[in-house]
C-alpha cells in the first residue's frame, strides 16, 4: 500500500494558478512502477480523472477541460508528483485526489478511479468568479 498526502489547495480567483502538491511513502515501494494521477470531484458531481503520469517514463495524459492550462510533474528524487494549474476557472472547484496504481512498467494512463487503490485524503481548491 501507498500512502499518499496532497497539499497546496486554497481559494483562488478566476486566473489565478495553484500548484498541487502529492507526496508518496510506503513501507516498500517503488514509485517506478507506478502510475500517478489526479482525479477532483465537485459537489454533486462523479469524480473526474485530471491527469495521468506514468512514473518509468513520464508519459502525461490530461483531460481536454485542463489541457493546455495544467502541468504534471515528479520529483523523481522526492517521491513527489505535482500538479500546477493556470489560468483557473470557477469550474475547475473541486476536491483534488492523487491516487496510484502499480502498473510494472505498463498501464492504461485513463483508467477510471475503480482501478486505483492507494487515495489521499483530498485538497480543496475554490476558484471565485
Amino acid at each position: 500500500q501507498v500512502q499518499l498526502v496532497e497539499s497546496g489547495g486554497g481559494s483562488v480567483q478566476a486566473g489565478g494558478s495553484l500548484r498541487l502538491s502529492c507526496a508518496a511513502s510506503a513501507v516498500t515501494f517503488s514509485i517506478r512502477l507506478y502510475i500517478v494521477v489526479w482525479f477532483r470531484q465537485a459537489p454533486v458531481k462523479e469524480r473526474e480523472l485530471v491527469a495521468a503520469l506514468r512514473w518509468s517514463d513520464g508519459s502525461t495524459f490530461y483531460n481536454d477541460s485542463v489541457k493546455g492550462r495544467s502541468t504534471i510533474s515528479r520529483d523523481s528524487g522526492k517521491n513527489i508528483m505535482y500538479l500546477e494549474m493556470n489560468t483557473l476557472k470557477p469550474e475547475d472547484t473541486a476536491v483534488y485526489y492523487c491516487a496510484a496504481h502499480r502498473v510494472n512498467f505498463g498501464g492504461d494512463l485513463t483508467s477510471g478511479a475503480g482501478e486505483y487503490p492507494d487515495w489521499g485524503q483530498g485538497t480543496q481548491v475554490t476558484v471565485s468568479s
